[in-house]
C-alpha cells in the first residue's frame, strides 16, 4: 500500500488499520495475550511498544516544533539498536496488564487521531519534519508509528491466534 501524501488519505488508512487490529484485538483472550513467543514477546507487549512508539513520534513532533533537540529513535539510542531499545522497553513495560495495554494503545490513537485532525496538510506534508533531520514528512512518520504499526501488530495477532487456536 502506497503511503498517505495528504491528511484525508492519513485518517483514512489510520482508521481502516486500527479497526483491523481492533478485531483482531478483541479475539485474544488473556492467556493468549499474555503468553511470550520464541523471542520473548507477547501480545501486551505489541500493544505496549505500538502505544509507546506513538508517543515517541509526537514527542519528536512537539520537540522540532519548538525548536528542541529531537532525540530519535530515543536519547542514548542510535537507530541501529532499537532491538536494545524495544528489549528495554518489554522490561520497562514488564508490569502492563492486558487491560492495561489495550487502554495505552487506545490512548496513543486516539492522541494521534487528535494530532492529525489538529495539524494542517501543509504541516503534515508540506516539508521535513523539523528536527528530524531527514527528508520524511511529519505525516510519514504519524503513519510510520500508527497506521503501519497497527498492520503489523495485527498481522502479529492473527499469526498468534492461529497458533493458539492449532
Amino acid at each position: 500500500m502506497p503511503a498517505a501524501t495528504n491528511k484525508s488519505d492519513l485518517i483514512a488508512v489510520s482508521e481502516l488499520e486500527w479497526a483491523k487490529l481492533q478485531k483482531a484485538i478483541d479475539r485474544i483472550p488473556e492467556d493468549l495475550a499474555l503468553a511470550k513467543d520464541e523471542d520473548e514477546t507477547s501480545v501486551k507487549d505489541i500493544l505496549g511498544h505500538r502505544a509507546h512508539w506513538i508517543d515517541l513520534f509526537l514527542g519528536w513532533y512537539r520537540d522540532g516544533a519548538d525548536g528542541k533537540d529531537v532525540h530519535m529513535p530515543a536519547k542514548g539510542y542510535k537507530w541501529n539498536e532499537l532491538k536494545r531499545y524495544n528489549r528495554d522497553l518489554r522490561a520497562q513495560q514488564a508490569d502492563l496488564t492486558w487491560n492495561q495495554a489495550k487502554t495505552l494503545l487506545l490512548d496513543a490513537h486516539m492522541a494521534l487521531m487528535a494530532f492529525i485532525a489538529d495539524t494542517t496538510d501543509s504541516e503534515l506534508y508540506g516539508g521535513p519534519m523539523p528536527g528530524a533531520n531527514n527528508k520524511w514528512t511529519a505525516g510519514r512518520f504519524a503513519e510510520a508509528s500508527g497506521p503501519s504499526h497497527y498492520r503489523s501488530a495485527a498481522k502479529y495477532l492473527r499469526q498468534r491466534l492461529r497458533q493458539h487456536q492449532a
